[in-house]
């Protein structure tokens, strides 16, 4: 088969080399991809977010067999709904069950509806009535904008000041543009055991009735070590996730997953691709921090190199809604993702510089995010420039590896967190 992976980043780099694996996949196409994907892939340049640029490429192009659509905007725009309307196999949700991620307030309204359970929250789309719940109700508080922003529309507010200043931001300023027409305002859950709590990232793969797990992950969103700074759209990620035990998942799958796969379909749209579940574990049990439509990034970049079963059997079972069929196996071990990002990232930062990489050891993954080649050279494209993968025994060897790695590559500016893999070690 040859398959199409739509995005230009660390996730489908990851997505695409899983599906290089695969002895049923013969061409990889990627839309519009980077300079990594660029080894694997041949890259096509079309704007992903013009759906129907997208059907109109694939309606020329019948050698391709499967799309696979990966990032939030284009599957928020409807992308899966134009590519099946022109008769095109695709992965992916529709528009109507992609809105669990890009509309905050459905997310919210649809766990309040169905007892799933998630933080306290309310929505407005005035901002004197915000202002006046927030004042309310005090710091810490979370603000949300409903929409879609980059995985940076979210604000955890210590303080009144900077509750009433993440507001403005938000509603008044634009900051995020439409997105924030809508705002979401939550109660700040606490952890079970550490603070500001134990957070994990579990994605499922569902066909609309059956469920299957993978396995768990922590993301480390704040830019600086020790979770200091802005919230970026990930700096690192680990796998397993060393609280969430047996305890933990029964729980999950029980009020949260399954309620949810059955909601949406209870709902008129049914999920049918990679849902995501941010959870938090809390002092009352596991709660929803946040749903994606879709892998996370970067947390695929240390799941799919766990992956044994067939990638590509698994995106058609789905399609095909016939996922109880398949067995999906897991290695065992730890695999820990290290961003390297440009100097000033998630705010501004420069493009267009150039990239050096030592050798590298030969079981290290190196996912290419914000990339291009340039004159010849291979040079920045982005924030979040390489994710450097390495699996292990245990966390800490994987991590080990990950960081002896990193240190072989280099460009001006670089900036990585040195924690990544060591959150919500047990403290005797």
């Amino acid at each position: 088969m040859n398959i199409l992976v739509i995005g230009n980043g660390g996730r489908e780099h990851a997505v695409i080399a899983a599906l290089r694996k695969s002895p049923r996949v013969d061409r990889l196409y990627a839309m519009k991809g980077n300079a990594g994907i660029a080894q694997l892939a041949e890259c096509i340049d079309v704007d992903y977010c013009d759906v129907k640029a997208v059907g109109d490429y694939l309606d020329l192009h019948p050698e391709i067999d499967y799309t696979v659509v990966t990032p939030d905007d284009p599957l928020a725009l409807g992308l899966v709904d134009e590519l099946e309307g022109r008769g095109h196999r695709c992965f992916g949700p529709c528009r109507a069950a992609a809105r669990i991620e890009s509309s905050k307030a459905f997310a919210k309204a649809l766990m309040k509806k169905y007892n799933i359970p998630t933080a306290e929250s309310a929505t407005f789309d005035s901002y004197e009535a915000a202002k006046a719940y927030i004042e309310q109700k005090g710091a810490p508080i979370v603000l949300k904008a409903d929409g879609l922003a980059l995985g940076k529309g979210v604000l955890l507010c210590n303080t009144m000041e900077e509750a009433e200043a993440g507001l403005k931001e938000i509603m008044l300023d634009k900051k995020f543009g439409a997105a924030g027409e809508k705002i979401v305002v939550e109660e700040y859950m606490t952890g079970k055991e550490f603070h500001p709590g134990e957070e994990v990232s579990l994605l499922v793969f569902t066909d609309g009735k059956t469920v299957v797990p993978m396995v768990t992950s922590c993301d480390h969103k704040r830019a600086f070590d020790g979770d200091k700074g802005l919230n970026t759209g990930g700096m690192g990620t680990f796998t397993p996730c060393p609280f969430y035990g047996e305890q933990e998942e029964r729980e999950t799958m029980e009020k949260i997953v399954l309620p949810t796969v059955a909601a949406m379909r209870a709902e008129g749209c049914p999920f049918k691709g990679v849902l995501y579940f941010g959870l938090m574990r809390t002092p009352t049990g596991m709660k929803v921090v946040e749903y994606n439509s879709r892998f996370g990034d970067p947390e695929t970049q240390v799941v799919l190199p766990m992956l044994k079963t067939d990638l590509l059997d698994i995106f058609e079972a789905v399609t095909d809604e016939r996922l109880g069929e398949i067995k999906v196996e897991w290695e065992s071990g730890a695999c820990v993702c290290v961003v390297l990002a440009s100097g000033g990232y998630p705010v501004s930062y420069r493009k267009g510089v150039p990239i050096g990489i030592g050798e590298l050891d030969p079981d290290v993954m190196l996912y290419h995010a914000g990339t291009k080649m340039q004159d010849g050279k291979l040079v920045t494209n982005g924030g979040r420039v390489l994710n450097v993968c390495a699996k292990g025994a245990t966390i800490e060897e994987a991590r080990e590896k990950a960081y002896r790695n990193a240190a072989r590559i280099s460009f001006e500016g670089m900036h990585m967190r040195k924690d990544i893999g060591i959150k919500y070690r047990v403290k005797k």
